[in-house]
């Protein structure tokens, strides 16, 4: 891979989406090619934060992208401060994939069993499409349960979950990726932040094909 488009949000505060694609993507010897979705003056995981929606500026940025023939080899999407995005980033997928290019999508959606403010059910819709494009997901818990079944059944899933043991937990969460893998026709669903602790050893993510 020698280029790769990132289209995600660039925050201050927090140590992630353009902040930290860019540095680790860039050491692995391939270009980030950012489009960013909003600034942020902090991730969105802080009790507030000023977004500044970069909708209006997505479709001249790729409308230059194509007079020049850009052709990524990967394309990763992550935050999106709106439905109007996802359209837009549909519309880059019709644009500019090929058919060996490589789609990663992060349904940035929520966590610790709570919607973002961003949330809405069009939003979750358009996540499901763009779920459907990729090869690749990269959901946590909360983004996994949203996609599976919208916010008022992931809220009682998710608290389920928790009232399970360490091992039972495990399970039903590799479940959960399994059905995402299969319903959506994935190369492969990563469930991220599962914390798992058994004889010392602790596991983050957990990976389903």
């Amino acid at each position: 891979m020698k280029k790769i488009a990132v289209i995600q949000d660039l925050s201050g505060l927090g140590k992630c989406s353009l902040t930290a694609a860019i540095p680790v993507i860039s050491v692995m010897g391939v270009q980030a090619v950012p489009l960013p979705t909003a600034v942020l003056s902090n991730q969105t995981g802080y009790p507030s934060y000023y977004c500044d929606n970069y909708t209006e500026h997505m479709e001249q940025i790729m409308d230059e992208w194509e007079k020049r023939g850009f052709s990524p080899d990967g394309i990763y999407t992550g935050f999106l401060a709106d439905e109007e995005q996802a359209d837009k980033i549909l519309d880059f997928l019709r644009r500019f994939r090929k058919e060996k290019t490589v789609v990663l999508v992060d349904p940035v959606m929520g966590d610790n069993g709570g919607a973002y403010g961003i949330y809405t059910e069009g939003l979750r819709e358009r996540m499901l499409q763009l779920v459907r494009s990729a090869q690749v997901i990269t959901p946590n818990l909360t983004e996994a349960l949203l996609l599976l079944y919208g916010k008022e059944e992931m809220e009682k899933r998710y608290a389920g979950l928790l009232e399970l043991d360490g091992e039972k937990r495990l399970e039903q969460i590799g479940k959960i990726g399994e059905k995402l893998a299969n319903e959506y026709c994935l190369q492969a669903a990563v469930i991220t932040g599962i914390e798992y602790v058994e004889r010392a050893e602790s596991s983050t993510c957990a990976n389903f094909r």
